[in-house]
């Protein structure tokens, strides 16, 4: 009964049911990326405001992705599985010929998403040597500038997949990137495939095939599957993305500042079904509205406050597909008659 009366609720990865959003309740902050967790559609269509904290955990994740190249490289996991019990100083110094395995240094590295992850591995994988392609169709500015100069971006990803050594994929999870590697031809034989960003990226019965093949030679994963349980090059982690204290930390902090913003303020940055949309807040009053993105919405809205003699001093508003918000900054305290104007709308 509690959650009826909550105007904000801040979660990680509890499965956040319909029936615990309470009527009160106009935001939500997932202190992560991945916000599968969270009913969107029902939140949406209700006006909550859906946060997420991307790259508050984008070192973390750039620091296991180097890991995870290293792994494939090396053969460690093998070489500890191989001499763990073994005393034979002898068979171990012999034996280690069985674990060769190349360098990073001047090897290619294709990065599947240049956001706030991929951009940190990019400059962390140029630093150790590496030459860096990327594909990323939906760049933005922001994003392009964090990226290491000589990097060179690619306009088709099978032209990525035929010149990488290592390939890491960078990207959210969408109908569109839904299995989004399913057919392996293109990729360069003997590859090793990296995937720290969602399980359902990839076709995993397609990735064991080209494992087994030979086409693939590691593919290493934050996501535990029964389709590796047997196939060797496959090394799969418990979901250890985010799991340092400092990015549980970023993400915490960050969802709260997000939400308070949005509390006190209004402001939305970070969200996941409506737009970001900020204003300075140089005024004592102001309204917010969360509406469908149709025509005539800001002229009602306008037309609400003028028959209340309420006065516009600034104004903001942004569209996401089927989605809007404005914010509005009048100067005097609306009264219960006028909300109840705006609210008719």
């Amino acid at each position: 009964e509690h959650h009826n009366h909550c105007d904000a609720i801040l979660l990680r990865s509890h499965k956040l049911q319909v029936a615990e959003i309470g009527n009160a309740t106009c935001a939500i902050a997932r202190a992560g990326a991945g916000i599968n967790n969270i009913p969107l559609a029902e939140c949406s269509n209700r006006g909550i405001v859906v946060f997420n904290t991307p790259g508050a955990n984008a070192n973390s994740v750039k620091e296991l992705v180097i890991c995870a190249m290293l792994l494939s490289s090396r053969k460690l996991q093998e070489s500890l599985q191989w001499l763990s019990g073994n005393e034979d100083l002898h068979e171990i110094e012999a034996g280690k010929k069985l674990f060769a395995g190349p360098e990073l240094l001047g090897k290619t590295l294709g990065i599947i998403g240049l956001g706030a992850v991929g951009s940190l591995v990019a400059n962390a994988a140029e630093a150790l040597g590496m030459r860096v392609i990327g594909y990323d169709p939906f760049l933005s500015v922001q994003n392009a500038l964090r990226l290491p100069r000589a990097i060179q971006l690619l306009e088709q990803m099978n032209e990525l997949l035929k010149q990488s050594d290592y390939v890491s994929l960078h990207l959210p999870l969408s109908p569109k990137t839904t299995r989004l590697l399913s057919d392996f031809e293109a990729v360069k034989t003997g590859a090793r495939l990296i995937n720290f960003a969602r399980a359902e990226l990839v076709d995993e019965e397609a990735v064991a095939a080209a494992l087994m093949n030979g086409q693939l030679s590691y593919y290493v994963s934050d996501f535990p599957s029964c389709h590796f349980a047997s196939v060797p090059g496959a090394i799969c982690f418990p979901h250890l993305g985010a799991s340092t204290p400092e990015a549980e930390e970023n993400c915490a902090v960050m969802a709260c500042e997000q939400l308070a913003d949005f509390l006190l303020h209004g402001n939305i940055r970070n969200s996941v079904n409506y737009p970001n949309c900020e204003l300075e807040r140089t005024r004592e009053h102001r309204l917010t509205f969360a509406h469908k993105n149709i025509p005539n919405m800001l002229g009602q809205i306008s037309s609400g406050l003028a028959k209340q003699q309420l006065n516009i001093q600034e104004l903001s508003n942004r569209h996401r597909e089927a989605f809007a918000y404005t914010i509005v900054d009048v100067d005097a305290a609306p009264s219960g008659a006028t909300l109840a104007e705006l609210r008719s709308i």
